[in-house]
């Protein structure tokens, strides 16, 4: 039986996710281009989110500064695309294997410190992260703004189709995140993954049984900030610039990991979900105080109200989904398929 409700569960996720991947390749043919640019924000969302549900997940380190590796990401795109000429396409496997290596060297001193202290330091680099742009990027004006003409938006010359500007950049990152959500699939499924789990969950009893802490810890560390830096180059096609400011480098930071909560920790999927529901969330709350007739006279300006339906509405689902989006749905889809299931004939489990 338990087999049984194990091949319907499989039969049925597959049909949804078939079901999901027709529709986001027809949703740029038919929607505005603002609309599919809000969308492709949704999905570098829920890629720098899948980083961190790998770090904070399934390996127990939590973090706040995934900001910094996201406009790391951002920032090598600019750069190469805006000084040096790349194509942005080609800036994007450099911008990863960078964040890869500084997510090393930030790994290797937080091997010190855990839980608490650990979101400390990883706060302390999302802080720090803008002065350094201000000291060493020249961008627009002087400042740490650094804008990519608009022509490098544009799809390859090999492309072809006729895509415009934002279909290509949903594509793009349509397409990198399905090969990202694979890795994840095939990491935490195998002997790394298992390792994760298994420092996250006992750090004693994993040594016990030869799993090397350090490089765990660091590995993980690292492919979160290489799946952050990827997010981040991938914003460059929809926003067109790189630019770090305090205050949005740490929310950022916190927004990535609400994604992950939202979505549900240590699982595949649910970091995308909640990376887009944080998106659309925050756009609607936007539009929705944009002009609040009915508080005009108490409350003026949306940055005064938007926060807070923001996160009215987050602990509200996280009332009614403790373990998340994606957690929600298997009790609801067990349920479903337990009620379904025939009862026992009495005497069958009796041997003759």
């Amino acid at each position: 039986m338990a087999e049984r409700a194990r091949r319907q569960r499989l039969i049925v996720g597959t049909v949804v996710g078939l079901a999901i991947l027709g529709y986001l390749l027809w949703f740029p043919q038919q929607q505005a281009p603002a609309d599919v640019r809000l969308w492709t924000t949704a999905i570098y969302f829920g890629i720098a989110a899948m980083g961190l549900n790998l770090l904070t997940g399934y390996n127990g380190q939590v973090s706040i500064g995934h900001g910094a590796f996201f406009g790391i990401g951002a920032y090598t795109t600019a750069i190469l695309v805006n000084d040096h000429g790349w194509s942005l396409l080609a800036t994007i496997p450099v911008a990863a294997a960078l964040a890869f290596v500084v997510g090393v060297a930030v790994g290797i001193p937080a091997l010190r410190v855990k839980g608490l202290y650990l979101a400390l330091v990883t706060l302390g680099l999302a802080v720090v992260f803008p002065d350094l742009t201000k000291k060493f990027v020249r961008g627009v004006g002087g400042t740490n703004l650094v804008r990519v003409p608009s022509a490098s938006l544009r799809p390859p010359e090999w492309m072809p189709g006729g895509l415009q500007p934002d279909q290509w950049g949903f594509y793009l990152a349509l397409t990198i995140s399905l090969a990202l959500l694979g890795g994840v699939w095939l990491i935490v499924r195998g002997r790394f993954g298992r390792a994760l789990i298994a420092v996250r969950d006992h750090e004693a009893a994993a040594t016990t049984v030869g799993v090397d802490l350090a490089r765990t810890k660091v590995l993980a560390f690292a492919l979160s900030a290489l799946y952050a830096g990827v997010a981040g180059a991938l914003s460059v096609q929809v926003t067109g610039i790189a630019n770090a400011e305090k205050i949005g480098t740490f929310n950022l930071s916190i927004l990535f990991l609400v994604a992950v909560v939202i979505g549900g920790t240590a699982t595949v999927f649910g970091p995308l979900i909640g990376g887009f529901l944080v998106v659309m969330i925050q756009e609607q709350t936007t539009d929705f105080v944009a002009d609040p007739p009915f508080l005009s006279g108490f409350l003026s300006g949306k940055e005064v109200l938007s926060p807070a339906i923001f996160g009215i509405m987050l602990i509200v689902l996280m009332y009614f989904l403790p373990d998340g989006i994606v957690g929600g749905f298997r009790r609801l889809l067990r349920r479903i398929l337990t009620r379904r299931q025939p009862a026992e004939p009495l005497g069958a489990s009796v041997a003759p």
